[in-house]
């Protein structure tokens, strides 16, 4: 369109295809994102990162499913999100890994640190004056604690599902209908599945309430949200980050305040070209060159 300015008319191209400023976030939050399995939106996510220029990255448990983790399925675009993550390191970027049920083999390298990387258990920041409980929340599900084996089914009944949600997208495309999600539906109409949601978000607020915490931040049931929990002994900000499986989600926290980021809200993010070619998957020998090439370009 045109614009009019002391006479002068000046053509602006429309905004996706103008070069844009990465937006600076204080904190960011990401959980979920189960690299490694068809669920993964792992272009999406690129897109995201790459419109963001976080001081600090948490990256909160279930990133690499190595529950799941298949040298058969390892397309270039998951290990594109390793390489832009280690990337960020190099930009002075702080991350931080914490561990989750799906990548727990990682939790014997709790204390790790290299440079500006480091991995955890749980976190704990102060950010304007107050505190933040960071973990990723498989702690509270019984079925981890009692029954792992069932946990470790359920998982791959739930990547069925997803690849069984693909084709159902692409019929829904075909006949120009919206896109769904069967697994969300199925979360959000299950009496139980409501329940085991609610009991977890009641049960970690209630614990950050007891050990005097401002805000709790959890992954792991792939649900986003934000809300304040009360009981008679206080109150706590609850903060999950959701996922990039189903939802999209991740939280950010810049000028004091909290947020939940949407990628299907972020019409910047989703213009960013990724390298299409991303979607050639990787052979054996390749994953593990490139894992290798990725550490020593950190650590050097």
């Amino acid at each position: 369109m045109f614009i009019a300015s002391t006479g002068i008319y000046f053509f602006t191209l429309p905004s996706i295809w103008m070069d844009f400023e990465k937006r600076p976030v204080d904190v960011v939050v990401i959980s979920d994102v189960h690299l490694g399995t068809y669920g993964c939106h792992a272009e999406d996510l690129l897109r995201y990162l790459k419109s963001i220029k976080p001081k600090k990255l948490i990256l909160n448990g279930d990133i690499i499913d190595i529950w799941q983790f298949s040298k058969r399925y390892w397309p270039a675009s998951h290990m594109q999100i390793v390489k832009h993550i280690t990337g960020l390191l190099s930009k002075g970027t702080e991350v931080v890994y914490v561990t989750g049920n799906h990548d727990e083999m990682l939790r014997k390298f709790v204390g790790f640190r290299l440079g500006s990387f480091r991995i955890e258990n749980k976190l704990v920041l102060k950010l304007n004056k107050k505190k933040v409980w960071i973990f990723h929340g498989d702690v509270f599900d019984i079925t981890m604690q009692h029954s792992k084996w069932l946990a470790k089914l359920g998982a791959v009944g739930y990547d069925t599902l997803i690849l069984l949600n693909t084709l159902a997208n692409f019929v829904s495309k075909i006949l120009g209908r919206g896109k769904i999600s069967l697994s969300k539906r199925i979360k959000d109409s299950v009496k139980s599945a409501i329940k085991f949601i609610n009991d977890f978000e009641l049960t970690a607020s209630e614990i950050a309430i007891d050990n005097r915490y401002d805000y709790v931040v959890c992954g792991h049931i792939h649900q986003p949200q934000m809300r304040r929990v009360n009981n008679e002994k206080g109150s706590v900000m609850y903060l999950n980050s959701g996922d990039w499986v189903e939802n999209l989600t991740a939280l950010e926290y810049h000028n004091k305040e909290w947020r939940i980021y949407s990628f299907a809200d972020d019409l910047t993010a989703q213009s960013i070209k990724v390298n299409k070619k991303s979607n050639r998957q990787l052979n054996n020998d390749e994953i593990f060159k490139d894992m290798i090439n990725e550490f020593l370009t950190v650590s050097g």
